[in-house]
C-alpha cells in the first residue's frame, strides 16, 4: 500500500498532474540550443549580471543625491532604484542587455521569434524585477516569473 505522502513529496507528477512537455536539456522546449551562444543562460550568470545592475543602480542613485541638497532617505531610496529600473529598462528594451548583462555575455530576447523584447515586455519584465520575488520563483527551464510575464527569456550572448 502507498503511504499518504508519496502523492505531494515526489511532486505533482506523482498525483497525476501534467507538468509539460520536458526536453532533453533546459530549452529544448522553446528551440534553443543546448549550450554555446542562443542556450538558457545559468542562473550564476544571471544573478551575477543582476548583482551588477545593482551596483551601477547605487552609483548612479549616489550621483544623484550627492546634488541634491540634503535628501531624505526616501529620496535616496527612490534615487538608486529609479536608477536602477531606468537603465535596465531601457536598456533592455533597445539592446536586449543591461550593463551587467552584457559585462556577462547574457541577454534577453522575446521568446517567439528573438529579438530585443521592446519597451512593454521590458516595462512588465522590470516592475516585476523591481519585487525580486517573481525573479527567483522559476519553472523547470530555469525561466523566472517576470520572464514568464514579459513571454521573454534570457539566454548566452
Amino acid at each position: 500500500m502507498a503511504r499518504w505522502t508519496e502523492t505531494w513529496l515526489s511532486g505533482p507528477a506523482a498525483a497525476g498532474v501534467d507538468m509539460g512537455p520536458r526536453g532533453r536539456w533546459r530549452g529544448e522546449v522553446f528551440g534553443l540550443p543546448a549550450d554555446g551562444p542562443g542556450a538558457l543562460a545559468g542562473w550564476g550568470r544571471r544573478l551575477a549580471a543582476f548583482g551588477l545592475d545593482l551596483l551601477v543602480g547605487a552609483l548612479i542613485g549616489g550621483l544623484i543625491n550627492a546634488l541634491v541638497a540634503d535628501p531624505t532617505e526616501g529620496q535616496r531610496v527612490i534615487a538608486v532604484n529609479g536608477a536602477f529600473a531606468l537603465q535596465v529598462l531601457v536598456l533592455t528594451a533597445l539592446t536586449g542587455q543591461s550593463i551587467g548583462m552584457r559585462l556577462l555575455g547574457v541577454r534577453v530576447q522575446k521568446l517567439a521569434g528573438g529579438g530585443v523584447p521592446g519597451f512593454l515586455p521590458a516595462a512588465i519584465r522590470t516592475a516585476l524585477l523591481l519585487l525580486l520575488v517573481p525573479a527567483v520563483i522559476s519553472d523547470r527551464e530555469g525561466r523566472g516569473l517576470h520572464d514568464k510575464a514579459a513571454g521573454t527569456v534570457v539566454v548566452r550572448a
